[in-house]
């Protein structure tokens, strides 16, 4: 009897494509159960070519989906599970990373800027010293103007690479975030591919507006954006090649998380607490992003989320095994904090790229304070995981404020929640449950559901009485609300030096006006940019 006769038919099976800030995976669902079938891992290389720049090649990241495809489709045949059978491909992506590329010829038009890139520190600082009253919420997007969005990044490549304004001014640029990218490419790139992004990826640009679901044309005319780079803007959840989901929406539509007031805290690169909000953006009065949350079909109304992001979380590890040498991996990290139990009195604030939420203070720096002779490596190490569950403590703080009803208990997901001695700090410092799936990976299970459930698909329902109930691992709080408060409050301290330390050398190059853009008011500056010059 042929191979292929003997392969298994576990009915409709869904793929997802995770391109995260640190690796890109491919995992394949069971539709029917939410079963994870098989998966494969690539990490992705990260440049950093001057102090605060951040970036990573294009043709990597897409390289290591189609290695990634290529290795989880082996696994499924050799588990003898037909691939045939996969029925849709949803993406999940790092939101606000940018790119321009050639539409002519598919070629990236320079590396990707990383959404933790602080190159347009002083751009921001400009443009917020020009709003009334200094405030970083003025452009009303939802988002505060800061290095984190794309808007600030796209500026400064259309400023100072050549290539990318050249392409602009001949009409072959195409400026997408990941997601644009890799689904361009993968419908035929320079051959018909489809250039487009969904309304989470676009709410995290600071050129969209979440109340029309549309590019603004007030706000590219304030950054100097030509329109006709832009992607189209679709639904979260729709057959055009491939279904796409920024990673945080997807997180939140993995751990299902479709009612008013639910909350899930994703521990990746970074950190990012959402909390559904329902039909209406709920705008932050303490520090939070109003963001799309997702919108699971043409036809379907958006839903909103508060957002609290936080640069630096796993990241921390990486920077203890690169930078310093003190540890040899993750697990290595938990078994060193956990041989102390306690940070000795030493706080640390990861402020690599400056502090996000609540803050959105790009020059704050990190630190690390309270050291005595006694301090080792194991107390630096549990000082690490305090500072990302004391920085989730600050966002959940501010989320209950904005909502006005405290939040019972954390749903929870990323690589780092493999780390128990992590997840129960952060029950501690919260003084409320943490509740982990017993399946740690709802971001691409979520970019999974919303493909598997696009019209013309319709393989996986999300309606309430078909979704599998998750098996959770709980983590109650152990320590009294006493001493909780207390160990937030020093780190509370520590956070206010990191935001008064000074450099001694400004980190990035500035023009005569002080200004990090090389070619502000350029002779032959083409109509799309004099918006910006005279808008400053």
């Amino acid at each position: 009897m042929a191979a292929s006769s003997n392969r298994i038919t576990l009915g409709p099976l869904v793929a997802a494509i995770d391109q995260g800030t640190s690796s890109t995976r491919f995992l394949v669902f069971n539709s029917k159960t939410a079963e994870l079938l098989s998966h494969h891992q690539v990490e992705i290389r990260q440049s950093f070519p001057k102090e605060g720049w951040v970036e990573e090649d294009p043709r990597e990241i897409l390289q290591s989906v189609y290695e990634c495809m290529e290795r989880t489709c082996e696994k499924l045949t050799q588990l003898n599970i037909d691939i045939s059978n996969i029925k849709a491909i949803g993406v999940t992506n790092q939101r606000e990373t940018t790119l321009v590329w050639d539409r002519r010829t598919g070629e990236p038009l320079y590396n990707a800027i990383v959404w933790l890139d602080l190159r347009t520190q002083s751009t921001v600082e400009r443009l917020i010293s020009k709003t009334p009253g200094r405030n970083k919420n003025h452009l009303k997007t939802g988002l505060p103007i800061s290095t984190y969005f794309s808007a600030v990044k796209l500026r400064w490549l259309l400023d100072n690479v050549p290539e990318v304004r050249e392409a602009v001014e001949s009409n072959r640029a195409l400026f997408g975030t990941v997601d644009s990218w890799l689904i361009w490419c993968l419908t035929g790139g320079a051959c018909g591919g489809v250039h487009c992004t969904d309304v989470t990826n676009a709410s995290r640009t600071m050129l969209f507006n979440i109340h029309t679901l549309n590019w603004d044309p007030e706000l590219c005319r304030y950054f100097g954006v030509p329109m006709e780079i832009l992607p189209r803007v679709r639904s979260s959840s729709e057959i055009y090649g491939l279904m796409c989901l920024g990673d945080q929406s997807a997180a939140l539509v993995g751990q299902m998380c479709f009612q008013d007031g639910q909350a899930k805290n994703t521990y990746g690169t970074g950190c990012f607490l959402l909390r559904n909000t329902g039909s209406k953006p709920v705008m932050s009065d303490h520090g939070l992003l109003t963001t799309v949350a997702y919108k699971l079909g043409r036809d379907k109304p958006a839903c909103y989320a508060l957002e609290g992001s936080v640069a630096i979380a796993g990241a921390v590890v990486r920077w203890l095994q690169d930078n310093l040498g003190i540890i040899g991996s993750s697990e290595e990290l938990e078994q060193c904090a956990a041989s102390v139990g306690t940070s000795y009195g030493c706080y640390f604030v990861p402020a690599f790229s400056g502090l996000y939420a609540p803050y959105w203070e790009p020059s704050a720096r990190g630190i690390i304070c309270g050291l005595t002779q006694f301090t080792n490596k194991n107390h630096v190490a549990f000082a690490a995981l305090e500072a990302v569950c004391f920085q989730t403590r600050e966002i959940l703080d501010a989320m209950n404020q904005d909502s006005g009803i405290p939040l019972s208990q954390l749903q929870v997901d990323g690589g780092m929640t493999s780390n128990r001695l992590l997840m129960q700090l952060q029950a501690d410092i919260l003084c409320i449950p943490v509740v982990k799936p017993s399946m740690p990976e709802t971001t691409a299970l979520g970019a999974a559901m919303a493909a598997g459930a696009a019209e013309g698909v319709s393989v996986w329902s999300l309606r309430s009485e078909d979704l599998n109930e998750a098996t959770c691992d709980k983590f109650e709080p152990q320590i009294n609300p006493e001493e909780s408060e207390l160990r937030y409050a020093r780190w509370k301290k520590a956070v206010q030096k990191s935001m008064n330390w000074e450099t001694t050398e400004p980190p990035y190059e500035k023009d005569n006006q002080g200004c990090d853009v090389a070619r502000h008011g350029a002779a032959g500056a083409p109509p799309w940019s004099q918006a910006w010059d005279m808008g400053l």
